[in-house]
């Protein structure tokens, strides 16, 4: 097969999916499955290879994350039960209000907390967005949905530990604090302007609740599915505990009577599930970054056993505070998210597995070339450009990172560029459009409780915001180096 064929076959299969699930309204489990089944066929592989690659694509996911979504979604679960989330949210907006509070989640998750793991910023910090949403307004989950994924992946592709950022930096030889001192500049002012562009938007009518959200969130009288209660309330129910996957409520939506609100313990106490994990992934990453290496260290700075103690944690807590009934109640909640989002996060990367195949890389690889001497703004939209394109073909950040800073390494010294500008520019477009071809989308969409409308929105629109707007930063860099 000819390599115009390969692109045009993925392009077919990540546009029909798109469709089926937006015009079509087929559920995003079936359009994902109808879509690699037509890739693997339309590719080549045949079909036996094709239903294998779908199999072993969901089973490799479920290996990276599948863990972690169970422990996170149930540690949001049972947060949000004893009212520790709503209690933090009742803090931040009081010392922030809600218009500052999206510009400082992008702002930490982007450079105090940039993460090795996006999969775990996504799964402790969506519960925490949804929370706040309501007192947002009426475009409040689509403000906190942009914010929450312009700061994660922000970080992830600019600023050290993030895997993109010390990929590049390794593949290029730029040295980490050069990388850091740079990155965490452009980082730090990419989230900031992306919320405020996408903010922009929103107050003309970008988000439509009714359209983009599966719970969406009601101004007025009725309290949306999720909202942030009075502090010391035990949630109304549903799912809103584990990114609102839910819509809280009965079978003909209304929201459910408010449980009597136990005593709760104060918030530092009721946080600790989460700082906890996150202090001992953050000691495992700096350990490692730093050449430390040690079976203890790598063993309690795994994220899944780092996750898997802030559950144990917050279920004790939970049993000393809500009793035994309460509890199981939130974890038996926790755990119908959980399902929905493995089934659907799985066969996202069954799609990926089925691009792999296709050995798409490779075609894109040969596509690009660069002549000696290539004028300095040439040169980093090239970088750009060839991380984009990799990036919207192949569907994840770090490898569209890795490979383009493969394609472009050995040329680097006939581009008029400092390396550490180039990897920014890389960065820059690795960041661009993350969509259905990514398991991080379907676990934001449950997470958030938002549909695939509004995942388009919040996290393919505002990725490829973040990448013009960095891209625009990174164009003024190489003009003053």
């Amino acid at each position: 097969m000819t390599d115009t064929l390969v692109v045009a076959h993925t392009a077919i299969a990540i546009i029909g999916v798109v469709l089926l699930i937006l015009a079509a309204r087929v559920e995003p489990v079936i359009a994902l499955v109808i879509g690699s089944i037509y890739l693997g066929l339309a590719a080549g592989l045949g079909f036996e290879k094709t239903i294998s690659t779908i199999a072993q694509g969901f089973g490799d996911i479920m290996t990276e994350v599948g863990l972690l979504i169970g422990f996170g979604v149930l540690l949001g679960s049972l947060l949000f039960r004893m009212g520790a989330l709503q209690k933090l949210v009742e803090l931040l907006l009081r010392l922030l209000g809600p218009r500052r509070l999206p510009y400082a989640l992008a702002s930490v998750l982007s450079t105090i907390f940039p993460s090795i793991y996006v999969d775990v910023q996504l799964v402790l910090a969506a519960p925490l967005a949804r929370s706040a949403a309501p007192g947002l307004g009426r475009n409040g989950v689509g403000m906190m949905g942009g914010a929450l994924s312009t700061g994660i992946l922000v970080g992830y592709v600019f600023v050290i530990p993030g895997l993109g950022t010390v990929s590049i930096a390794g593949l290029l030889g730029v040295p980490l604090g050069t990388m850091l001192l740079y990155g965490f500049g452009v980082g730090l002012a990419t989230a900031v302007l992306t919320v405020f562009l996408y903010g922009l938007l929103l107050k003309v009518g970008f988000w439509n609740p009714d359209k983009d959200e599966t719970a969406p969130v009601a101004v007025g009288d009725r309290e949306p599915a999720g909202a942030v209660q009075p502090a010391g309330a035990a949630p109304g129910g549903g799912s809103g505990g584990a990114g609102g996957a839910g819509d809280g409520g009965g079978g003909d939506g209304t929201a459910k009577v408010a449980e009597t609100a136990p005593r709760t313990p104060p918030l530092y106490v009721s946080l600790l599930p989460i700082l906890i994990p996150l202090v001992m992934i953050a000691a495992g990453a700096i350990a490692e970054a730093a050449g430390v290496t040690s079976p203890v260290i790598a063993f309690f700075g795994d994220p899944v056993l780092a996750l898997f103690v802030g559950l144990l944690g917050a279920y004790l807590l939970s049993r000393g505070v809500l009793g035994n009934a309460r509890t199981n109640d939130a974890l038996g909640e926790g755990l119908n998210t959980t399902g929905q989002i493995l089934l659907v996060t799985g066969v996202g990367g069954s799609l990926g597995a089925v691009i792999g195949e296709t050995a798409l890389e490779g075609v894109l690889g040969g596509l690009f070339s660069a002549d000696a001497g290539t004028p300095t703004l040439v040169a980093v939209l090239l970088a750009w450009l060839v991380a984009a394109v990799l990036h919207v073909a192949i569907g994840s950040i770090s490898v569209a990172a890795i490979a383009a800073a493969g394609i472009l390494a050995p040329i680097m010294g006939s581009l008029d560029l400092p390396p550490a500008v180039l990897g920014l520019s890389i960065g820059a477009g690795a960041l661009f459009a993350l969509h259905v071809n990514s398991n991080f989308f379907w676990m934001f969409q449950s997470l958030l409780g938002v549909t695939t409308r509004g995942t388009l929105k919040a996290l393919t629109f505002v990725t490829s915001l973040a990448s013009v707007v960095s891209l625009v930063i990174v164009v003024g860099i190489s003009l003053v180096v």
